[in-house]
Protein backbone atom coordinates (compact mmCIF):
# COMPACT_ATOMS: atom_id res chain seq x y z
CA UNK A 1 0.00 0.00 0.00
CA UNK A 2 2.58 1.94 0.77
CA UNK A 3 6.10 2.38 1.97
CA UNK A 4 9.29 4.73 2.72
CA UNK A 5 12.08 3.71 -0.86
CA UNK A 6 15.67 3.42 -0.69
CA UNK A 7 16.26 4.54 -3.83
CA UNK A 8 17.16 7.90 -2.63
CA UNK A 9 19.50 10.21 -4.74
CA UNK A 10 20.51 13.51 -5.71
CA UNK A 11 19.47 13.53 -9.07
CA UNK A 12 15.84 14.66 -9.23
CA UNK A 13 15.44 12.55 -12.69
CA UNK A 14 13.85 14.09 -15.96
CA UNK A 15 10.31 13.79 -15.10
CA UNK A 16 10.34 9.90 -16.88
CA UNK A 17 7.59 7.71 -15.55
CA UNK A 18 8.12 5.49 -12.46
CA UNK A 19 7.05 2.27 -11.95
CA UNK A 20 3.88 2.76 -13.34
CA UNK A 21 4.65 2.55 -16.11
CA UNK A 22 3.34 6.12 -17.11
CA UNK A 23 3.94 9.75 -16.90
CA UNK A 24 2.89 11.56 -13.88
CA UNK A 25 -0.46 14.22 -14.28
CA UNK A 26 2.42 16.87 -13.03
CA UNK A 27 4.39 16.92 -10.33
CA UNK A 28 5.39 19.90 -7.99
CA UNK A 29 8.36 20.08 -5.49
CA UNK A 30 8.23 20.43 -1.74
CA UNK A 31 10.71 21.78 0.76
CA UNK A 32 9.98 22.77 4.57
CA UNK A 33 11.80 24.80 7.56
CA UNK A 34 14.46 26.37 5.59
CA UNK A 35 14.48 28.86 9.13
CA UNK A 36 17.25 30.46 7.26
CA UNK A 37 19.20 33.34 9.63
CA UNK A 38 22.58 34.66 9.13
CA UNK A 39 23.86 33.59 13.13
CA UNK A 40 26.27 31.03 13.83
CA UNK A 41 25.23 27.24 14.01
CA UNK A 42 23.21 26.43 17.37
CA UNK A 43 20.84 23.95 18.25
CA UNK A 44 17.40 22.99 19.48
CA UNK A 45 15.94 22.75 22.76
CA UNK A 46 16.53 18.78 22.47
CA UNK A 47 20.11 19.26 21.34
CA UNK A 48 19.48 18.69 17.81
CA UNK A 49 22.40 20.71 15.26
CA UNK A 50 20.93 23.40 13.45
CA UNK A 51 22.62 25.07 10.54
CA UNK A 52 21.17 28.66 10.06
CA UNK A 53 23.44 30.04 7.58
CA UNK A 54 23.98 26.51 5.42
CA UNK A 55 19.83 25.97 5.28
CA UNK A 56 19.78 28.79 2.37
CA UNK A 57 22.41 26.72 0.70
CA UNK A 58 19.83 23.85 0.64
CA UNK A 59 16.96 25.93 -0.33
CA UNK A 60 19.46 27.30 -3.58
CA UNK A 61 20.84 23.84 -4.25
CA UNK A 62 16.49 22.67 -4.39
CA UNK A 63 15.97 25.49 -6.77
CA UNK A 64 18.45 24.84 -9.05
CA UNK A 65 17.29 21.12 -9.21
CA UNK A 66 13.71 21.90 -9.50
CA UNK A 67 14.74 23.79 -12.67
CA UNK A 68 16.68 21.41 -14.11
CA UNK A 69 14.30 19.01 -14.05
CA UNK A 70 11.65 21.14 -16.16
CA UNK A 71 8.56 19.31 -15.66
CA UNK A 72 7.64 20.81 -12.19
CA UNK A 73 4.78 22.34 -12.54
CA UNK A 74 4.43 24.54 -9.40
CA UNK A 75 6.61 24.28 -5.67
CA UNK A 76 4.89 24.19 -2.35
CA UNK A 77 7.12 25.59 0.73
CA UNK A 78 5.55 23.77 3.89
CA UNK A 79 6.31 27.38 6.19
CA UNK A 80 9.29 28.49 8.29
CA UNK A 81 11.31 30.25 5.78
CA UNK A 82 13.40 32.61 8.54
CA UNK A 83 13.90 31.52 12.11
CA UNK A 84 12.99 33.16 15.81
CA UNK A 85 16.47 33.60 16.23
CA UNK A 86 17.18 35.69 13.78
CA UNK A 87 17.94 39.28 15.03
CA UNK A 88 14.69 40.84 14.86
CA UNK A 89 16.27 44.17 12.72
CA UNK A 90 17.18 41.64 10.35
CA UNK A 91 14.16 40.02 10.17
CA UNK A 92 12.06 41.91 7.42
CA UNK A 93 15.64 41.77 4.98
CA UNK A 94 15.69 37.70 6.22
CA UNK A 95 12.43 37.12 4.93
CA UNK A 96 12.94 39.09 1.56
CA UNK A 97 16.12 37.21 0.79
CA UNK A 98 14.86 33.88 1.41
CA UNK A 99 11.62 34.64 -0.86
CA UNK A 100 14.13 35.91 -3.40
CA UNK A 101 15.50 32.59 -3.70
CA UNK A 102 11.95 30.89 -4.02
CA UNK A 103 11.30 33.23 -7.06
CA UNK A 104 14.38 31.84 -8.76
CA UNK A 105 12.05 29.00 -9.45
CA UNK A 106 10.50 28.98 -13.14
CA UNK A 107 7.24 28.59 -12.06
CA UNK A 108 4.48 29.38 -9.12
CA UNK A 109 5.40 28.93 -5.69
CA UNK A 110 2.81 28.84 -2.79
CA UNK A 111 3.95 29.32 0.50
CA UNK A 112 2.60 28.48 3.99
CA UNK A 113 3.19 30.21 7.38
CA UNK A 114 4.70 28.72 10.07
CA UNK A 115 5.58 29.62 13.74
CA UNK A 116 9.30 30.60 13.29
CA UNK A 117 7.62 33.17 10.19
CA UNK A 118 4.85 34.58 12.76
CA UNK A 119 8.04 35.02 15.66
CA UNK A 120 9.72 37.43 12.96
CA UNK A 121 7.19 39.50 11.01
CA UNK A 122 3.53 39.82 12.13
CA UNK A 123 0.54 38.58 9.44
CA UNK A 124 0.10 41.66 8.33
CA UNK A 125 3.74 42.36 7.20
CA UNK A 126 3.94 38.91 6.19
CA UNK A 127 1.33 37.58 4.13
CA UNK A 128 1.72 40.27 1.19
CA UNK A 129 5.81 39.19 1.23
CA UNK A 130 4.42 35.69 0.89
CA UNK A 131 1.86 36.42 -1.77
CA UNK A 132 -0.47 34.32 0.38
CA UNK A 133 -4.10 34.72 -0.87
CA UNK A 134 -6.46 35.57 1.80
CA UNK A 135 -9.70 35.46 3.16
CA UNK A 136 -12.18 38.01 5.21
CA UNK A 137 -10.79 39.91 8.49
CA UNK A 138 -8.86 42.57 7.06
CA UNK A 139 -6.80 39.85 5.01
CA UNK A 140 -4.91 38.52 6.99
CA UNK A 141 -5.90 34.93 6.87
CA UNK A 142 -3.82 32.64 5.67
CA UNK A 143 -5.89 29.56 3.99
CA UNK A 144 -6.44 29.22 0.06
CA UNK A 145 -7.25 26.19 -2.10
CA UNK A 146 -6.06 25.61 -6.01
CA UNK A 147 -6.44 23.34 -8.57
CA UNK A 148 -3.25 22.57 -10.82
CA UNK A 149 -5.74 19.96 -12.56
CA UNK A 150 -9.19 18.97 -13.10
CA UNK A 151 -9.04 16.29 -10.76
CA UNK A 152 -7.01 17.45 -8.54
CA UNK A 153 -7.47 20.48 -5.40
CA UNK A 154 -4.98 21.40 -2.78
CA UNK A 155 -5.68 22.94 0.66
CA UNK A 156 -3.16 25.00 2.31
CA UNK A 157 -4.86 25.51 5.85
CA UNK A 158 -3.60 28.30 8.33
CA UNK A 159 -2.67 26.44 11.66
CA UNK A 160 -1.74 29.66 13.47
CA UNK A 161 -5.29 31.10 12.36
CA UNK A 162 -5.74 30.50 16.59
CA UNK A 163 -2.32 31.38 17.45
CA UNK A 164 -0.71 33.59 20.26
CA UNK A 165 1.68 34.68 17.93
CA UNK A 166 1.56 36.61 15.09
CA UNK A 167 -2.33 38.82 15.98
CA UNK A 168 -1.86 41.82 17.25
CA UNK A 169 -2.08 42.22 21.05
CA UNK A 170 -6.07 42.63 21.38
CA UNK A 171 -7.01 40.49 19.03
CA UNK A 172 -9.88 37.98 19.17
CA UNK A 173 -8.17 34.63 17.86
CA UNK A 174 -4.92 35.08 20.34
CA UNK A 175 -6.98 35.61 22.84
CA UNK A 176 -9.00 32.08 22.31
CA UNK A 177 -5.66 31.05 22.11
CA UNK A 178 -4.45 32.27 25.78
CA UNK A 179 -7.36 30.85 26.67
CA UNK A 180 -6.72 27.59 25.39
CA UNK A 181 -3.23 27.76 26.72
CA UNK A 182 -4.19 28.58 30.06
CA UNK A 183 -6.85 25.85 30.66
CA UNK A 184 -4.71 23.24 28.76
CA UNK A 185 -1.05 24.14 29.84
CA UNK A 186 -0.12 25.08 33.47
CA UNK A 187 3.13 25.22 32.81
CA UNK A 188 4.69 29.07 32.92
CA UNK A 189 6.70 28.81 30.40
CA UNK A 190 3.63 27.59 27.68
CA UNK A 191 6.25 26.69 25.26
CA UNK A 192 7.09 23.93 27.58
CA UNK A 193 5.36 20.72 27.52
CA UNK A 194 6.62 19.57 30.70
CA UNK A 195 4.05 17.72 32.49
CA UNK A 196 1.64 16.84 29.79
CA UNK A 197 0.93 13.61 28.80
CA UNK A 198 0.72 11.84 25.38
CA UNK A 199 -1.10 13.94 22.68
CA UNK A 200 -1.32 16.63 25.50
CA UNK A 201 1.47 17.64 24.93
CA UNK A 202 0.34 19.52 21.90
CA UNK A 203 -0.82 22.22 23.58
CA UNK A 204 2.35 24.87 23.81
CA UNK A 205 2.55 28.01 22.12
CA UNK A 206 4.63 26.84 19.23
CA UNK A 207 1.53 25.03 18.34
CA UNK A 208 -1.98 26.45 17.18
CA UNK A 209 -5.33 25.45 15.89
CA UNK A 210 -7.66 25.61 12.61
CA UNK A 211 -10.59 28.50 13.89
CA UNK A 212 -14.42 28.08 13.45
CA UNK A 213 -14.76 30.36 10.50
CA UNK A 214 -11.96 28.00 8.58
CA UNK A 215 -13.38 25.13 9.59
CA UNK A 216 -16.67 26.30 7.87
CA UNK A 217 -14.90 27.26 4.66
CA UNK A 218 -12.77 23.71 5.11
CA UNK A 219 -16.41 21.87 5.34
CA UNK A 220 -17.60 23.71 1.95
CA UNK A 221 -14.52 23.50 0.49
CA UNK A 222 -14.54 19.40 0.13
CA UNK A 223 -18.58 19.23 -0.20
CA UNK A 224 -17.27 21.04 -3.72
CA UNK A 225 -14.52 18.83 -4.58
CA UNK A 226 -16.65 15.62 -3.61
CA UNK A 227 -19.26 16.61 -6.20
CA UNK A 228 -16.63 17.59 -8.76
CA UNK A 229 -14.90 13.69 -8.32
CA UNK A 230 -11.76 15.83 -7.05
CA UNK A 231 -9.00 14.12 -5.08
CA UNK A 232 -7.36 16.55 -2.08
CA UNK A 233 -4.32 16.77 -0.68
CA UNK A 234 -4.22 19.02 2.94
CA UNK A 235 -1.07 20.87 3.08
CA UNK A 236 -0.43 22.83 6.87
CA UNK A 237 2.71 23.28 8.37
CA UNK A 238 1.61 21.73 11.63
CA UNK A 239 0.82 18.16 11.23
CA UNK A 240 -2.30 16.33 12.16
CA UNK A 241 -1.88 12.52 12.90
CA UNK A 242 -0.44 11.66 15.92
CA UNK A 243 1.07 8.47 14.31
CA UNK A 244 3.52 10.45 12.25
CA UNK A 245 5.35 13.07 14.43
CA UNK A 246 5.97 13.82 18.13
CA UNK A 247 3.27 14.94 20.14
CA UNK A 248 4.64 18.30 20.67
CA UNK A 249 3.75 19.23 17.26
CA UNK A 250 0.72 18.78 16.85
CA UNK A 251 -2.27 21.28 15.48
CA UNK A 252 -4.22 21.87 18.69
CA UNK A 253 -7.35 20.53 17.17
CA UNK A 254 -5.91 18.32 14.94
CA UNK A 255 -8.53 15.75 15.96
CA UNK A 256 -11.89 17.99 15.16
CA UNK A 257 -10.04 18.86 11.70
CA UNK A 258 -9.34 15.21 11.02
CA UNK A 259 -12.93 14.35 11.81
CA UNK A 260 -14.56 17.10 9.08
CA UNK A 261 -11.76 15.33 6.72
CA UNK A 262 -13.10 12.20 7.38
CA UNK A 263 -16.69 12.68 6.95
CA UNK A 264 -15.59 12.93 3.00
CA UNK A 265 -13.44 10.45 0.96
CA UNK A 266 -11.81 13.04 -0.88
CA UNK A 267 -8.78 13.93 1.33
CA UNK A 268 -5.89 11.16 0.01
CA UNK A 269 -2.76 12.62 1.73
CA UNK A 270 -2.11 15.50 4.30
CA UNK A 271 1.54 16.69 3.73
CA UNK A 272 2.95 19.04 6.59
CA UNK A 273 6.23 20.12 8.09
CA UNK A 274 7.38 21.09 11.79
CA UNK A 275 8.65 18.37 12.84
CA UNK A 276 12.33 18.58 11.66
CA UNK A 277 12.58 14.61 11.78
CA UNK A 278 9.86 14.10 9.52
CA UNK A 279 7.57 11.27 9.74
CA UNK A 280 4.71 9.11 7.92
CA UNK A 281 1.57 7.26 8.71
CA UNK A 282 -1.82 6.14 7.01
CA UNK A 283 -4.39 6.81 9.70
CA UNK A 284 -7.57 4.64 10.46
CA UNK A 285 -9.65 5.94 7.64
CA UNK A 286 -6.94 5.25 5.26
CA UNK A 287 -5.18 8.90 4.76
CA UNK A 288 -1.37 9.41 4.80
CA UNK A 289 0.13 11.86 6.49
CA UNK A 290 3.64 12.75 5.29
CA UNK A 291 6.21 15.32 7.37
CA UNK A 292 8.66 16.73 5.45
CA UNK A 293 12.04 17.07 6.84
CA UNK A 294 13.73 20.07 7.69
CA UNK A 295 15.86 21.85 5.66
CA UNK A 296 17.43 23.95 8.73
CA UNK A 297 19.36 20.41 10.31
CA UNK A 298 20.92 19.17 6.80
CA UNK A 299 24.83 18.66 7.65
CA UNK A 300 26.95 21.04 5.63
CA UNK A 301 26.29 19.47 1.92
CA UNK A 302 23.30 17.68 2.66
CA UNK A 303 19.93 18.33 1.42
CA UNK A 304 16.28 17.75 2.71
CA UNK A 305 13.75 18.63 -0.51
CA UNK A 306 12.32 16.74 -3.31
CA UNK A 307 9.06 16.85 -5.67
CA UNK A 308 6.27 15.04 -5.69
CA UNK A 309 5.05 13.20 -8.88
CA UNK A 310 1.08 12.97 -9.60
CA UNK A 311 -1.07 9.78 -10.40
CA UNK A 312 -4.45 9.05 -10.74
CA UNK A 313 -4.71 6.96 -7.91
CA UNK A 314 -1.19 7.43 -6.41
CA UNK A 315 1.43 10.05 -4.99
CA UNK A 316 5.17 9.73 -5.35
CA UNK A 317 7.70 11.30 -3.42
CA UNK A 318 11.48 11.44 -4.34
CA UNK A 319 13.49 12.71 -1.70
CA UNK A 320 17.07 13.93 -1.47
CA UNK A 321 19.32 13.00 1.48
CA UNK A 322 17.10 13.56 4.71
CA UNK A 323 13.78 13.53 2.81
CA UNK A 324 13.51 9.91 2.06
CA UNK A 325 11.07 9.21 -0.90
CA UNK A 326 8.00 7.79 -0.04
CA UNK A 327 4.96 6.20 -2.41
CA UNK A 328 1.23 6.92 -1.08
CA UNK A 329 -1.17 4.62 -3.11
CA UNK A 330 -4.98 5.15 -2.46
CA UNK A 331 -8.47 4.18 -4.20
CA UNK A 332 -9.60 5.93 -6.65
Amino acid sequence: MIGVRSDVCMDLGNGLSNGQGKHPLFSFGVISDVQYADIPDGHSFLGVPRYYRHSILVLQRAVKNWNDHKNLNFVINFGDIVDGKCPKDQSLNAVKKVVSEFENFHGPVYHMIGNHCLYNLPRDKLLPLLKIPNHGDGCTHAYYDFSPTPGYRFVVLDGYDISAIGWPHDHPNRLEALKILSEKNPNSDKNSPEGLKGVDRRFVMFNGAVGNKQMEWLDNLLKDATNMKQKVIICCHVPLDPGATSKTTLLWNYDQVMDLIHRYDCVKVCLSGHNHQGGYSVDSRGVHHRVLDAALECTPGTNAFGYIDVYDSMLSLVGTDQMKSTDFSFDF
